[in-house]
């Protein structure tokens, strides 16, 4: 029985379906919050990733003295495609980055079962589930605010700063820096402005809001 144990074949089971347990766990998590990776998705990558790791051995037991890893590292290349796919734009916010994070992890989490290195790749699926879980929790309390810059063409900098600074001011957001493209205000067109808004404010609709005045023409982020 315990040949049978000690066989790459054996082995090869073994690690398979721990790297799907352990990525099944961290997909679980994410497809519990309507992430757009789930627990398939998470299951598929961690066993690909333990597959590409048993391939490289596979491939050196065959034919002797071969680097291992060379298959493996083309996979952390390509897990990137993946993740991008999980990325999504919402206006001025984006969505899915901690998704695509957690698809890098349990790759590597997979490639560490692959390799045989299981306390690393437990301990991380532990660490990994307990950020994605519970980290929220930690940091729901502070208070998170955000920087951004737009650049607006406007008709008269005076009537439209006045009017943008009404909304703004509406919102309780702070203007940290103000720049034009004329050193006479009266003839500049163009406006930057940079501000400090708090993490609760819906910003697309402070933006909208600036982009609808009669004297602003054009609106985009910086």
């Amino acid at each position: 029985m315990s040949e049978i144990f000690s066989t790459f074949w054996f082995e090869s089971i073994v690690k398979l379906l721990l790297g799907f347990i352990l990525a099944g766990i961290i997909g679980a998590e994410r497809e519990s919050v309507n992430k757009p990776a789930g627990f398939k998705t998470h299951s598929l990558i961690g066993i690909s990733s333990v597959l590409v790791m048993l391939c490289g051995e596979y491939v050196r037991k065959l034919n002797g003295d071969i680097d291992p890893t060379r298959i493996p590292a083309q996979l952390l290349s390509g897990i990137g495609f993946i993740g991008a796919g999980t990325i999504l734009r919402d206006g001025f916010n984006v969505k899915g980055l901690t998704t695509a994070a957690s698809l890098l992890s349990v790759t590597c989490i997979g490639l560490c079962i692959g390799a045989g290195f299981y306390l690393a790749g437990v301990f991380a699926t532990i660490i990994v589930y307990i950020v994605l879980a519970y980290s929220h929790n930690l940091f729901s309390t502070a208070e998170h605010y955000s920087n951004l810059t737009i650049n607006l063409k406007i008709e008269n900098f005076n009537t439209a700063l006045s009017s943008i600074q009404e909304i703004l001011d509406s919102y309780k957001i702070e203007i940290k820096k103000i720049k034009n493209s004329q050193k006479d205000p009266e003839l500049a067109k163009d406006l930057q402005l940079t501000f400090r808004y708090h993490k609760n404010i819906n910003i697309n609709e402070v933006l909208t809001k600036i982009s609808l005045l009669n004297d602003v023409t054009d609106l985009e982020e910086d």
